[in-house]
């Protein structure tokens, strides 16, 4: 039977864990309110640049675009995943390296762009190429990042190194789901990413529709990756603030049994030293007739 101080000390342990999953969950709580406000106001900019893009491109005939050329399929593809630095939150960083998996084992030739230390934790003894890694990005994220992130992505593709830029992230949708994106973010195809207003107005442009096309696409670019990482670090939280919800639900059960185990060893080492008494009791009255 279980010793009344190991199950004690399984108690008082479990009870601490408790308490610092209780306090992570309040954490990331406090920090999914900021990011959530965050990816909720980008998201009608990040549509309506869609929308500019895709008229401009309507009215701008067939024009020439390094961000709007297809390059050869020669080429490998650029693959970005990005994860989280950090664990204790659920599959959010299991799902992404398993989809990415999935991508790698599906193409012909493929470059790892890394945003996240799991990601890169991950991938780096195994035999890929790893043509970038940022960290610490999700501590605060910055349209600064999203510019020097977005600016190697476009240089990259417009010098043809490759055939493609497909990003892999977690979609922040609620509190309690956040869902994997595979979005392929170069080459802008302007059909695919908005649909074009329809209006019977002619607008005339100053400049021309093709020069701000050329414009608006870097921006459109560099954008949605800031979109990106707003989206990943909103669901990192929501997903953590789950996990640690749900382990402190596991660990307050875990107390609840150990306490019912607790309470009943304790009730059998009484029972067993009454019985003792008892039975000494008797002993010495039949020694003393």
């Amino acid at each position: 039977m279980a010793n009344l101080k190991d199950i004690a000390r399984r108690i008082k342990s479990v009870k601490g864990t408790q308490q610092i999953t209780k306090a992570m969950k309040m954490v990331a709580a406090a920090k999914l309110r900021r990011s959530q406000d965050r990816i909720l106001a980008s998201r009608p900019y990040s549509d309506e640049i869609k929308k500019v893009v895709a008229n401009l491109a309507a009215r701008s005939g067939d024009i020439y675009h390094p961000l709007l050329n297809k390059v050869s399929q020669d080429k490998p593809l650029l693959l970005v995943v990005v994860t989280g630095d950090k664990g204790l939150c659920g599959s959010f960083n299991s799902n992404i390296v398993r989809k990415s998996q999935k991508i790698i084992s599906e193409s012909r030739s493929v470059d790892l762009f890394l945003v996240g230390k799991k990601g890169y934790d991950f991938f780096k003894n195994k035999d890929f190429k790893i043509v970038k890694y940022y960290d610490s990005v999700f501590k605060n994220v910055r349209y600064e990042d999203a510019q020097d992130i977005g600016w190697f992505l476009i240089d990259s593709y417009s010098k043809e190194r490759y055939r493609g830029v497909t990003v892999v992230y977690n979609r922040f949708k609620s509190l309690i789901a956040q869902e994997v994106i595979v979005e392929e973010l170069l080459p802008v195809n302007p059909t695919s990413i908005g649909s074009v207003t329809k209006t019977s107005l002619e607008y005339e442009y100053e400049p021309s529709a093709s020069a701000l096309l050329r414009k608006v696409l870097y921006k459109y670019v560099i954008f949605q990756i800031y979109r990106i990482l707003l989206d990943s670090q909103a669901a990192e939280h929501a997903a953590r603030m789950v996990a640690m919800d749900a382990a402190t639900k596991n660990a307050g059960e875990m107390i609840d049994k150990l306490t019912l185990l607790y309470n009943r060893v304790r009730q059998a080492s009484i029972t067993k030293e009454i019985l003792e008494v008892v039975s000494g009791a008797r002993a010495l009255e039949e020694a003393s007739r």
